[in-house]
């Protein structure tokens, strides 16, 4: 008897998903448990499973295609078996493929460009959207670059160090500013992640009254302490370094020891009731290619320095090859999203649902300032909290916020 391949919710919050690849194809033997495709999610690219074994006798909607969860995607059955019926029954047709997201044909690399990787599956070149489109814009040919995300795909960073190609004599350039050269605009079809992210964003702003408390930071005594700890841990000639201690994993302890001691901020707005954690687990902010997600840092408040620095590197890029579980992007208790790096001195964040809080995290700055009456060179770095009223109150943001800058400042209250 044929069975039924039904596109699975294969994360919590998954409403549809994106059909990437089949890996199997019509007419291929299939066992149980086997992967028959890559599926992207609202989250992350996963594996949709066959649930018994058979042969693969229809895809019944094509690699590119977005399907609602519980919706028919393939048929396993015998050979020859009439499935008919059960294709009619889906419904209406299979639906179309999406639209490429490039509408421009890129010139072929320059003869400097990377070597040139064959392309997967009869010809078709394994690329991310945007890196589609940032591809075209730029004249990069695709099949030239290789790619370092999921089996072979090229993603964003991977032309991040490739060069254009010159216009050679007589030719004219692709990118144009004006005229029939190139369309006026082109529509990139949203990704499962951009989609959540839009919807999350609108039940946040909209719904939740959000205030903000922002707080500036003393890090001088920080700046000297993780340097300390950087050289100390510096391996002995010949063996392999290891990760050093960074400034945000210097946050996110203080921010989960602050957290533990007020616990009125660990908590989730929950309808009929606010729901107070006992565990702090850390959401920490990590740029994807194509929008946010929220790795989870378990129990930050029980681990090291160093603990805590090598969770969120594995867990960043885990996530930006789109291979997080279910279990490593939810359930944390309170957010820190950090754009020092990009020399963003303050900002403000949008809280996570159904946590209550998030802090945003500035860059370090040197700059004057007043200490016992002469002006000196410090380092100074803010910090703005984004509350959710219906739980925190401003004096209990506040109290955190004082516990919070006081552990910064005196660095050795990390270790106790």
């Amino acid at each position: 008897m044929a069975t039924k391949i039904l596109m699975e919710a294969l994360s919590p919050t998954m409403e549809e998903g994106r059909l990437v690849e089949w890996k199997k194809q019509e007419g291929d033997p299939v066992a149980a448990g086997e992967i028959l495709a890559e599926v992207e999610t609202d989250k992350a690219v996963m594996d949709l499973q066959a649930r018994a074994a058979g042969t693969l006798l229809k895809h019944v909607a094509a690699a590119g295609t977005t399907v609602p969860v519980g919706n028919l995607v393939g048929i396993i059955g015998e050979k020859g078996e009439d499935i008919s019926a059960l294709v009619g029954a889906a419904g209406k047709p299979a639906p179309k493929a999406a639209a490429p997201a490039s509408v421009a044909t890129a010139p072929a690399i320059a003869a400097s460009a990377p070597a040139l990787r064959p392309a997967a599956d009869g010809g078709r070149i394994k690329a991310s959207p945007l890196a589609r489109k940032v591809a075209a814009d730029r004249g990069l040919d695709l099949g030239r670059i290789p790619g370092s995300g999921p089996e072979g795909r090229v993603i964003l960073r991977d032309l991040e160090s490739v060069v254009a190609p010159a216009v050679s004599p007589g030719r004219r350039a692709v990118a144009v500013t004006r005229g029939a050269d190139r369309p006026s605009y082109e529509d990139v079809p949203l990704t499962q992640i951009r989609k959540t992210i839009a919807r999350r964003l609108a039940q946040s702003i909209g719904p939740i009254p959000t205030f903000y408390l922002t707080t500036e930071v003393d890090m001088d005594r920080v700046w000297e302490a993780r340097g300390q700890l950087n050289a100390a841990a510096a391996p002995p000639a010949g063996e392999a370094p290891t990760g050093k201690v960074s400034f945000n994993d210097i946050v996110l302890k203080a921010t989960a020891l602050a957290l533990r001691q007020h616990p009125a901020c660990n908590a989730w707005w929950q309808d009929d009731r606010i729901r107070y954690w006992h565990e702090v687990h850390l959401s920490v902010a990590v740029a994807i290619e194509d929008g946010l997600i929220t790795p989870v840092v378990r129990y930050a408040d029980q681990k090291s320095l160093r603990e805590i620095g090598a969770e969120v590197r594995e867990l960043a890029a885990r996530a930006r090859d789109r291979r997080l579980t279910p279990e490593e992007y939810t359930g944390g208790t309170f957010s820190l999203s950090n754009l020092g790096m990009f020399e963003i001195d303050q900002f403000t964040a949008v809280i996570n649902p159904p946590e209550a809080g998030i802090l945003a995290v500035g860059s370090i700055v040197e700059k004057p300032v007043v200490r016992d009456g002469a002006v000196v060179p410090g380092r100074r770095m803010r910090l703005t909290m984004s509350c959710d009223h219906r739980v925190i109150d401003g004096a209990t943001g506040a109290a955190f916020l004082r516990t919070l800058k006081q552990m910064l400042e005196n660095p050795l209250a990390l270790v106790w």
